[in-house]
């Protein structure tokens, strides 16, 4: 099923999520994240996007080029940041319109709790990591316009609300 997806300055997307418990209904909502990322269209969507306030996302970075993986990241922790940074545009499925610059870790290591209970922990490069950490901001309660400088939220913030 189609999730709506919360849109900036929806409060819910300000919020630090809790937990996710391993059910059945976390599972029936992983699979529809996993749908409404691909029909928005998207490469990564956290549970809070779609106003549940847990800690799980999906992405899949390289399905827009063909092959579909995607992946459910449930309780993930970031483990550690590699030393290699880059600034790049970001977009954001709930702030519709500007894509941000942003400084984000090329490389990442991720542990998470997969949705049959087991833990994975996995080192993610390049966009993959720069993905996974979009996603777990808005875990946090931080989405890509709080990365700003003053002066440059107050342009994208003026361009959403336009």
């Amino acid at each position: 099923m189609i999730l709506p997806i919360l849109r900036w300055p929806d409060p819910r997307l300000s919020v630090r999520c809790e937990p996710a418990v391993l059910s059945d209904d976390l599972r029936t909502l992983a699979d529809d994240m996993l749908e409404t990322m691909y029909d928005a269209p998207g490469r990564g969507l956290a549970a809070p996007q779609v106003g549940h306030l847990v800690r799980m996302f999906v992405m899949d970075v390289t399905w827009k080029e063909g092959t579909q993986a995607p992946m459910v990241l449930v309780n993930p922790e970031i483990l550690s940041f590699g030393d290699a940074r880059a600034m790049g545009p970001e977009g954001c499925l709930s702030i519709p319109g500007p894509t941000t610059m942003v400084d984000r870790a090329t490389e990442i290591t991720l542990r998470w709790t997969t949705l049959d209970g087991g833990l994975r922990e996995e080192t993610l490069t390049g966009f993959a990591a720069i993905c996974a950490q979009h996603e777990y901001d808005h875990l946090d309660g931080i989405l890509t316009l709080d990365r700003l400088s003053p002066e440059a939220r107050a342009v994208a913030e003026a361009e959403v609300l336009a």
